[in-house]
């Protein structure tokens, strides 16, 4: 179909009175309830994304209702929008007149893009969704942890990290305050905006606390049935750091370490906006309008996803995590289909995990492909519930009941083995970087006992995983340069040690600010490497702007600034790099900035 009659059907499709009418036949004829939901709801959406190019006039602008490209765009296809908000990576979120299928929404973004040169990108704002696979209660042991043949080796790497020290955040549907749980959860915030889906009364706050993400009947768009609370976050946050030792319910993989919640999910599932932003928070970033997260995490747990190759946005918000040194572990999804085509299972630089059942061969529904990194138990309960993930739950099937504890399976239930077991990592090791802690995941993983084709370099040993920390690491990782990082106020937070930055330097007006904690006592080297044919220069700031150093040597020549913090304690400062002649861009811009202290 060409583009001009493509777009003739969008805007008849759009211009609907129902605009579930243009829903695709696959929401009818789902037969699972589960899965019809999630594609409910990972199948429309009210929003588009629009990042507009670093320093542009559309980007400065102080009206973004004033975008009148993009606004006469989507008026061309019969659809009105409005200016949400403008979210941590700097992209305008627009709220559309109506609930739309994904692929015409997909659309609308090509129209925006098209009508503006200064447009970056512009995409869907989808609504991802809790990759679970619900059963009915029950009680058992977690044979995930201690068994042979489809088990965690938990209990031998108890006796070397129990992840003391160590901060997992869980993006997810918050939690409950389950007295198996609570103690160790620290912090915590309420990203979800729309009262629709927060279903707590209001949009963004501080309490993190799970109200319940039940739905009737077709709720979500397309058909599906109604669906009882979850209650998945508190499930997901227990199999990483239940209390143990206290002779009471479940243990958690990581019980020395603290969960630090981010609510993104709620009725008909959660937003890519909602969800960057708390990725953004969660790594220690800043979000306007939220205050600053003062327990940092060092894992993040992704038990979430929906259909579509990762998003700019997604990859964006992860890249930043990892600037920062936070890993980023991601369910690989619950379709029996390619990883690659769900995201954030397929986004760069992020560690996708398969399922496992109680045999060690891959559980029925879990995806694959290459983009799956290591795998761990998720459980396979076609033949008895026991065969599940156990941990703490909520007896509400809508609004919280009391404290109880089930068996779920699903990709979602593996991701948070492999956060915990980082954790435990970790507190052997706080200076592995995410790479290495990757690499030693899969060094350290076991192979499959059974059929697991595509499942990654095997089933993740938390004992040998502990072991392999020790084993070397404590920096000297290569992360990327993040944008946008051009001012002092909108700086690329650096919190590995020793790290190099793999920058570039985009342009004539190109400059690239980096902010680090020094510590008291601390001595910062940076080390500016530019490519042969170019001189940048190296600058060092304090908290306030003023210059504290510079190194401004010719073209390919190395630039180094050497300083001590003498005060008692930690102070914040800005390494700078700037161009002053030679190459830009992707091929001919590149420089390397090594930093440590």
């Amino acid at each position: 179909m060409s583009s001009i009659a493509r777009r003739g059907f969008v805007a008849s499709c759009l211009a609907a009175a129902a605009a579930l009418a243009c829903a695709p036949a696959a929401f009818a004829d789902a037969t699972d309830d589960t899965l019809s939901l999630q594609a409910a709801i990972t199948g429309h959406t009210d929003r588009l994304i629009i990042q507009y190019r670093p320093g542009s006039l559309a980007a400065l602008r102080a009206d973004p209702n004033s975008l009148a490209r993009a606004h006469e765009a989507v008026q061309r296809a019969g659809v009105q929008m409005r200016y949400l908000r403008t979210n941590a990576l700097g992209a305008h979120v627009m709220k559309l007149d109506r609930l739309l299928g994904v692929d015409d929404v997909r659309l609308l973004a090509k129209l925006v893009a098209d009508a503006d040169t200064e447009v970056h990108y512009a995409e869907p704002d989808r609504r991802l969704h809790a990759l679970l696979t619900p059963n009915d209660t029950s009680y058992g042991s977690q044979w995930h942890y201690f068994e042979a043949t489809g088990g965690l080796n938990a209990p031998a790497a108890w006796d070397k990290s129990t992840g003391n020290g160590i901060v997992v955040a869980v993006i997810d549907t918050g939690y409950r305050p389950h007295a198996d749980l609570a103690a160790n959860i620290v912090g915590g915030y309420d990203f979800i905006i729309d009262t629709a889906v927060s279903n707590d009364g209001n949009g963004r706050d501080a309490s993190a606390l799970d109200p319940g993400d039940w739905v009737a009947a077709n709720e979500c768009g397309g058909t599906h049935a109604a669906q009882n609370s979850s209650w998945h976050g508190t499930h997901v946050a227990g199999t990483i750091a239940a209390v143990t030792n206290n002779a009471s319910g479940v243990a958690g993989v990581a019980y020395g370490a603290k969960v630090l919640p981010a609510r993104v999910l709620g009725q008909c599932g959660g937003y890519t906006s909602d969800i960057a932003d708390a990725i953004t928070w969660a790594s220690g970033g800043s979000v306007s309008g939220v205050p600053a997260n003062p327990n940092p995490a060092r894992v993040i747990n992704l038990s979430l996803g929906g259909g579509g190759a990762c998003d700019s946005t997604s990859q964006t918000a992860i890249n930043g995590a990892r600037s920062r040194g936070t890993l980023v572990v991601v369910a690989a999804g619950n379709s029996n289909a390619n990883a690659a085509n769900y995201s954030p299972a397929s986004c760069a630089g992020v560690v996708t995990v398969a399922a496992t059942g109680r045999t060690g061969a891959r559980a029925y529904y879990s995806n694959y492909g290459t983009v799956v990194d290591v795998a761990a138990p998720g459980g396979d309960m076609s033949g008895s519930s026991a065969n599940g993930v156990y941990s703490t739950l909520n007896t509400g099937t809508s609004t919280p009941g009391s404290d109880s504890y089930a068996y779920y399976q699903g990709t979602s239930m593996a991701a948070p083995h492999v956060a915990a077991v980082a954790a435990l990592m970790l507190a052997k090791n706080s200076a592995l970087t995410p790479d290495e802690i990757e690499a030693k995941l899969k060094s350290s993983a076991r192979a499959f006992p059974g059929t697991c084709n595509q499942c990654g370099a095997g089933i993740v040993d938390a004992s040998a995983a502990v072991d392999a920390a020790t084993g070397g690491g404590g920096g000297g990782g290569t992360i990327p340069e993040v944008e946008p990082n051009n001012s002092r106020t909108s700086p690329q937070t650096i919190s590995a040690n020793p790290v190099t930055v793999a920058g570039t330097i985009g342009s004539s007006s190109d400059t690239d600010y980096f902010k680090l904690t020094v510590g008291a006592g601390k001595t910062l080297t940076a080390t500016l490497t530019p490519n042969v044919n170019s001189d940048y220069d190296l600058y060092l700031y304090n908290s306030s702007g003023s210059q504290l150093a510079s190194s401004l040597n010719g073209t390919g020549a190395v630039d180094t600034i050497t300083r001590k913090n003498t005060s008692s304690s930690a102070t914040t400062w800005y390494v700078r790099v700037r161009y002053y002649s030679g190459g830009t861009g992707a091929t001919n811009g590149t420089y390397s900035l090594g930093l440590s202290q």
